[in-house]
């Protein structure tokens, strides 16, 4: 077990330290540790045969020794001294090796490890090193903003808790930034915590931006030294929003179109390159030689032909950085005459015209109840057929939406005309009487007869069609009869007749009955020939065939005299 080292062996030690010699062919060696980790230190020593035990001490600034732990050779027990900064963290081993754990910046010291016999002291000493890695560099107190021309601090580049201390570099899109008087100016310090021994360093950085500096990054990084050597952390890239005066003016037509036409509202927009971009500008209208003053749009509402011209737009404190922009206000005009409805009578004259007025050429289009015109209409005598609805419409095509209509609603009133036609049937029975009617509005037609005769279709119409239609009977008349056609209309009343004869119609007939007649007659005569002819035949051959039966009956009464005759020979 360990334990506190007596006051014999301390005596006897103190009497023999002052012939303590160093090990020939030692030198100062050193133990590397990073902070918080265990310091391992071999005592580099060969134990002796005589060995009665073995210590370890630290020396102070003054040279002083402090002994923190003991061993003896036979009891194999372990001894530590009671120093509170150690208390708790030593270890030694039987080789004599001594690990402190937890290490700290005051364990940077110069350790030795002693090795006592009976006649001698060996000594062997052993430099501490501790390294305690910083924190990442981050830039702090960053400036919301730099502005070109001017010195400005662009923010701090702060590691903490390093040992020992490092050294801060700053990068500009990765490479290394260089003082230049008045350009770069880098001011680094460092601080130590009088409690923990670590350090702080701190460098800030005074820079005058560019237009060339937009969206570039920056970085700082710290150098610091480790157990194993030089080291370096980086920290993360900063860009810093850049200000700089606008330099040209530029001014916009929203929204954008191709072409303006009247009744459109449009909107002025006013930008500058600079940063941040104005936010005032003045405008200055057509004939307005007083500019306004506004943010950095101005809006024009249902625009007249007479805003046509160049608008303009500057900052508010440099009215020479100015920028331009050429409106036009497209505009089309449409006359037609006449307009509305208008009624005239037949066989008119009625003068047409459609003119246009515009910005530019436009283009003129005829349409008659929905279909397309290949001329303007015109009209030196009306006809009914002229009557519908017209429409005339111009537009221009380069301008969208931009289209113009008015209509003509042409009415062609005329007073009824009649006309009538016969047509008889080819049987001759029947007659087709046709009464032709034209006149508008549309005239309503009456059949009256005068005289005997039946009817043998009632009055059938055809469709009314550009002011004319008919009305048709048919009709097998007894005798010679009167037709009456009566066509009105809120115009007038027209009648007219026509004189249909029986007596074609009843001679035709006559002819057609005695041809039937005759046709009768001769085939009776035909039967009655044919019956005399077949009469004559049948008694004929009753006759012949009576002569042919007595022949026969001769004839058998020969043949058998005949027979009788052979016999009475024989």
């Amino acid at each position: 077990m360990a334990s506190k080292a007596s006051p014999s062996c301390r005596l006897i030690f103190c009497l023999l330290i002052s012939a303590a010699v160093l090990r020939p062919g030692l030198g100062w060696y050193t133990v590397n540790s990073a902070y918080g980790d265990t310091i391992t230190m071999p005592c580099r020593l060969d134990v002796p045969q005589s060995l009665m035990f073995g210590k370890w001490k630290y020396e102070k600034p003054d040279g002083s020794p402090v002994f923190i732990a003991f061993r003896s050779s036979t009891k194999k027990s372990v001894q530590y001294d009671d120093v509170p900064e150690y208390k708790d963290r030593l270890s030694l081993s039987e080789n004599y090796t001594l690990s402190i754990s937890n290490a700290k910046i005051s364990d940077e010291k110069r350790f030795v490890c002693m090795l006592v016999t009976e006649d001698n002291v060996f000594e062997a000493p052993t430099v501490v090193k501790v390294f305690k890695q910083p924190s990442t560099p981050e830039i702090v107190n960053k400036a919301p903003f730099l502005e070109t021309e001017q010195l400005k601090k662009l923010g701090e580049c702060i590691s903490k808790d390093s040992y020992p201390d490092g050294n801060i570099t700053w990068y500009r899109n990765g490479k290394v930034l260089q003082p230049v008087e008045g350009v770069v100016v880098i001011i680094f310090k460092k601080e130590m915590d009088p409690v923990t021994q670590l350090y702080t360093m701190t460098s800030s950085l005074e820079y005058k931006t560019t237009k060339a500096d937009i969206q570039m990054p920056f970085a700082c990084s710290v150098i610091y030294y480790g157990p194993t050597g030089q080291k370096t952390l980086q920290s993360e890239q900063a860009v810093f929003d850049i200000y700089y005066p606008t330099e040209q003016v530029t001014m916009q037509v929203l929204p954008p179109k191709t072409a303006i036409k009247e009744g459109d509202n449009i909107t002025l927009k006013c930008l500058g390159n600079g940063n941040p971009p104005p936010e005032e500008f003045m405008f200055y209208l057509p004939g307005q030689p007083e500019g306004i003053r506004s943010s950095n749009t101005y809006t024009l509402t249902d625009v007249r032909r007479n805003a046509t011209g160049d608008y303009k737009c500057s900052l508010i404190d440099k009215k020479s950085m100015i920028a331009s922009t050429a409106i036009t206000v497209h505009y089309l005009d449409l006359s037609l005459s006449p307009s509305g409805e208008v009624t005239k009578q037949i066989g008119d004259t009625l003068p047409v015209s459609c003119t246009t007025s515009a910005s530019r050429n436009a283009t003129v289009v005829w349409m008659k109840d929905n279909i397309r015109l290949r001329s303007s209409p015109s009209f030196s005598s009306l006809h009914y057929q002229d009557a519908g609805n017209y429409v005339c419409e111009t537009a221009l095509q380069e301008v969208e939406g931009l289209k113009k209509r008015e209509s003509l609603t042409l009415i062609v009133e005329g007073k009824p005309q009649i006309k009538m036609t016969k047509k008889t049937d080819p049987s001759g029975l029947s007659k087709t009487i046709i009464c032709h009617v034209e006149g508008f509005p549309k005239p309503a037609i009456q059949w009256t007869i005068t005289g005997s005769g039946s009817v043998i279709n009632q009055a059938k119409e055809s469709p009314y069609v550009n002011g004319r239609y008919y009305s048709k009977i048919i009709i097998s008349p007894e005798e010679n009869v009167t037709l009456t056609c009566t066509a009105e209309n809120q115009l007038e009343r027209t009648v007219n007749s026509l004189n249909v004869s029986a007596n074609e119609n009843r001679e035709k007939v006559n002819d057609q009955a005695k041809l039937i007649v005759g046709i009768v007659v001769g085939l009776l005569l035909a039967a009655l020939v044919a019956g005399v002819v077949y009469w004559l035949y049948m008694k004929k051959s009753k006759t012949a065939s009576k002569h042919v039966n007595k022949d026969l009956g001769n004839m058998e009464e020969n043949k058998k005299l005949e027979e009788n005759n052979h016999k009475t020979e024989a």
